[in-house]
């Protein structure tokens, strides 16, 4: 089978999105020079296992429990055949490889594209009706990405998706280094849940070296995180709807993620998730810079 293409260029930048294979983003090049990783290939994405640029919807990251309230909503995912993290915890969300994207218009640079999020098996793990939709947008050097949420119902939403950028690393790990703004460190209990305590992250550029990632930070107005390394920056610049952010690359990964996130891992569960009110909608946009 062969997924339908949303190919987008602009002078030297192009990106290519599969409608049908859960809007992932496969390929961002730039001067012909592949910025993305894809580990796993698409086979690894049809069995739930991210890659490349996807979305993770509608929880980014973990959920700590399995049964929870929010919103005035009982929600039970037990039982549901939904992918985890290799320790029982649900990972990811439910979007991951999903058909059922309606591109509504592109473009040579741009693409509009929407998904009604009303089929029982999905509003049996989140059941609050809404619908995503997303603009892309690729200038020279830049691909730009917002995501819409509309409630369809007279039910608010909770807000807790987030994308996953896996870049591709252009030098050795001690080469590349990692830029963090200044920002708090979200500390961890052994499961990569936010224990609710935060430490100061001061402003800095460090080497990956032989660190293994799998941090969350809570950010300021400084929301620019990038990997520098093989004379290349790559930045992925936040927007005002994703206040979080995650690093993760295993300790000999050839990619770094610079993950956007719209709350803190298990924000459904602690209930941090902003929530969209019936008739109004959410926005979050995030900007892949390249230069080098």
């Amino acid at each position: 089978m062969t997924d339908t293409e949303l190919r987008l260029r602009a002078g030297n930048t192009e990106a290519t999105f599969l409608p049908d294979l859960g809007m992932l983003g496969t390929s961002l090049r730039h001067d012909g020079e592949e910025l993305l990783a894809l580990p796993g290939g698409l086979d690894g994405y049809r069995a739930a296992h991210v890659t490349g640029l996807p979305l993770l919807a509608p929880w980014a990251n973990r959920l700590g429990r399995r049964r929870f309230e929010i919103a005035g909503v009982d929600v039970d995912v037990t039982g549901l055949d939904l992918h985890d993290d290799g320790h029982g915890l649900p990972i990811h969300g439910t979007m991951t490889a999903q058909p059922g994207w309606d591109v509504l218009d592109a473009t040579a640079s741009s693409a509009k594209v929407r998904f009604d999020y009303a089929r029982p098996d999905l509003l049996e793990a989140f059941p609050f009706p809404h619908e995503l939709e997303i603009d892309i947008e690729v200038d020279e050097g830049q691909l730009r990405v917002a995501t819409t949420i509309r409630p369809t119902r007279d039910r608010p939403v909770p807000v807790s998706f987030g994308w996953h950028p896996y870049l591709a690393l252009h030098a050795s790990r001690d080469e590349t280094r990692v830029r963090l703004p200044a920002c708090e460190h979200l500390v961890l209990d052994g499961r990569g849940i936010p224990t609710g305590a935060r430490e100061p992250q001061p402003e800095g550029s460090r080497p990956i070296g032989d660190r293994a990632y799998d941090d969350g930070y809570a950010l300021g107005d400084d929301r620019r995180l990038a990997l520098e390394g093989g004379g290349r920056t790559i930045a992925v610049e936040l927007g005002d709807g994703y206040p979080f952010a995650q690093v993760y690359s295993p300790s000999d990964a050839p990619f770094a993620c610079l993950e956007a996130m719209t709350a803190p891992t298990n924000a459904l569960v602690t209930g941090a998730a902003k929530l969209v009110e019936p008739g109004r909608a959410f926005t979050a946009s995030f900007e892949v810079t390249c230069s080098g």
